[in-house]
């Protein structure tokens, strides 16, 4: 039970996270990047080739919004897209040389940052962070849900 004059966990949570989404943000600005480029860099890394629709469920956006996305990276040469020989209604999208680099370059952005996160705490500390953090989505989403972290 919360006492009452203490801030309820959910405002706190959601206080707490976009101040963390800024900090992320700003990082990633500040590298030449954005989130969601960062998102499709990722989703793309692990693979040769994407299906524009695969890559949108992966970052967890619409395709017109994923579109949008790819037609600014597509235009600073991060990526290319080109129709689909077996499905000539789907885009298959590709890293370019420039992209490959573009990800290296976050990905030591993106692990300055979990470390500046990650100051201060134990591991033990950590695992307890992440096993609190599942409970409160369990908690709302369902033991059953899975949905886009």
């Amino acid at each position: 039970m919360r006492k009452p004059d203490e801030e309820p966990i959910g405002l706190l949570l959601t206080r707490t996270a976009k101040v963390v989404s800024r900090a992320f943000d700003e990082a990633l600005t500040e590298a030449g990047g954005s989130l969601p480029a960062w998102l499709v860099l990722v989703s793309l890394e692990g693979q040769a080739h994407g299906a524009q629709r695969e890559i949108a469920e992966a970052v967890g956006v619409e395709g017109p919004t994923l579109t949008h996305h790819l037609n600014r990276m597509e235009a600073a040469g991060l990526v290319t897209r080109r129709r689909d020989p077996e499905n000539r209604r789907a885009h298959r999208v590709e890293l370019t040389d420039a992209g490959e680099a573009t990800f290296r370059r976050l990905v030591q952005t993106v692990a300055a940052f979990d470390a500046r996160l990650r100051a201060g705490f134990s591991d033990r500390e950590l695992a307890a962070l992440r096993g609190l953090l599942d409970r409160l989505h369990t908690n709302i989403a369902g033991p059953d849900r899975v949905e886009a972290s």
